[in-house]
């Protein structure tokens, strides 16, 4: 991963911020903050941002510099549909021992103690971590980093919403639910449960923008 070329890297750190959910919609992205927080060069950084905007992830005005970008009812509908393929798909050739379940249970947990202590931001990157791991159960290296960037554009939506708490608190324990069903070896049944989380998660996203009239 660190052979990748710096503009790469650096594009790469950015979405990780977006995953996380420490940038959010329509927010303006100063090539100044951003040069001295990554401590790269302005033109690395462009390039950069440049990759992102390829991407769909941020957009950039003329005049006005380069904003994250805020996902339209259609993007998130679409980003939905690849989930159901990526996620669905990865728990029904699932090895119950993979180490990626690991890596799901720790994020379960994390995500259990940060609702408790109503941390939502936390409780929803965890959530983004459980299903990261998800992907990693199918050992290929380009679905994970092409999930990265669909992770980015989901938590851009959530970043739209108004309700955290509904958003990501349910769904900790549905996350439990998959877990325990892949250790067990029940990868289908893992799988059907992931598409009724799936649905439901984006019943609620859809219904809470249409709500806050985005």
């Amino acid at each position: 991963m660190e052979s990748l070329p710096l503009a790469d890297r650096v594009a790469r750190d950015i979405r990780d911020l977006l995953i996380t959910g420490a940038l959010v919609p329509g927010q303006r992205l100063s090539e100044a903050a951003f040069s001295e927080r990554l401590d790269v060069s302005r033109n690395s950084l462009r390039e950069a941002f440049r990759l992102l905007t390829k991407d769909g992830l941020l957009r950039h005005e003329a005049n006005r510099g380069v904003f994250v970008s805020t996902p339209s009812t259609d993007q998130i509908i679409d980003i939905y549909r690849v989930r159901r393929m990526l996620e669905c798909g990865a728990l029904r050739q699932a090895w119950p021992k993979h180490p990626a379940t690991t890596t799901m249970r720790d994020a379960v947990e994390a995500a259990k103690i940060h609702r408790e202590r109503q941390e939502w931001r936390e409780v929803g990157s965890a959530n983004m971590k459980f299903h990261a791991a998800v992907i990693d159960l199918s050992d290929s290296s380009r679905l994970s980093d092409f999930y990265a960037r669909v992770a980015a554009e989901l938590r851009l939506s959530f970043g739209l919403l108004n309700d955290p708490e509904q958003l990501h608190s349910p769904f900790v324990d549905m996350n439990e639910q998959i877990l325990g069903l892949v250790i067990k070896g029940k990868v289908e049944d893992a799988a059907t449960q992931m598409d009724l989380y799936l649905n439901l998660s984006e019943r609620t996203v859809l219904k809470a923008l249409e709500r806050a009239g985005k």
